[in-house]
């Protein structure tokens, strides 16, 4: 019963799914529940996969994936790309550590947010829109997926930058090495399944690429926020799709 609670915690912390389930949780449910994002990232890549065929019997590859990152935006209510614009904001406004905390945790949005998310956003675009229909599929299957499991490798190799409380600090203080190991084991099998034996190689790039990120966007401010658990998510998604697009 406790992986079920924490599995639809996720489902309902990560996705906007409508799941209307009043569930009693705690910080210990919400961090070791991590373990389950790349069981999320795989439903809303099934998700997007299914729309992206729709799609593409009628656009372009172009507006097909135009379209396709509008509906991953909206399963997602863009809480990840919000992580990423507070992480750019506050690591480049060039302020002291606090400075810096306290500007991520700013409702507004600044000039370095909108250009990470509209950079992002437009690899992401420009990468899916080249790669040919013959493995579309399994990659648009695949990078929410990528993306999830540089959270959790994220935040299991990562230690609380703030002093005081944060939503972050519950999957960065909880999320231990049990955690990420079986985390990454569900990565792979998913990944084998969907991509196959051949295309192996490639699973290792996500959770390489996650540790140096968490590490390059936590040394200014010693440590890692849920904010920089999103910026690893969406900077993943984009090197994974970009790896995929060349390698394979």
């Amino acid at each position: 019963m406790v992986f079920l609670r924490r599995f639809i915690l996720m489902l309902q912390f990560l996705t906007t799914i409508p799941i209307t389930v009043n569930l009693k949780v705690t910080e210990e449910d919400m961090g070791k529940g991590l373990v389950f994002a790349p069981i999320v990232g795989l439903i809303l890549g099934g998700l997007l996969a299914g729309l992206h065929y729709g799609l593409s019997l009628i656009f372009p590859p172009a507006v097909c994936s135009a379209l396709l990152l509008a509906a991953y935006v909206m399963l997602t209510g863009g809480l990840h790309l919000d992580g990423l614009g507070d992480t750019f904001d506050g690591l480049f406004s060039g302020r002291p550590k606090e400075r810096m905390l306290e500007i991520m945790r700013d409702s507004r949005v600044g000039t370095n947010a909108v250009l990470a998310i509209v950079c992002v956003l437009l690899i992401n675009w420009a990468v899916m829109s080249g790669i040919p229909a013959s493995r579309i599929t399994w990659v648009v299957l695949l990078f929410p997926v990528a993306g999830r499991i540089g959270s959790l490798t994220a935040a299991g190799c990562s230690r609380y930058a703030r002093s005081g409380a944060g939503l972050g600090k519950s999957f960065i203080d909880r999320c231990g090495a049990w955690e990420v190991a079986l985390g990454l084991a569900m990565y792979m099998l998913i990944f084998f399944l969907a991509a196959g034996y051949e295309r192996m190689p490639l699973s290792v790039i996500p959770p390489v690429t996650s540790v140096v990120l968490a590490r390059l966007l936590s040394r200014k401010i010693g440590g890692a926020t849920g904010d920089i658990l999103g910026a690893v998510c969406e900077l993943n998604q984009s090197i994974f799709l970009i790896f995929a697009y060349v390698l394979w």
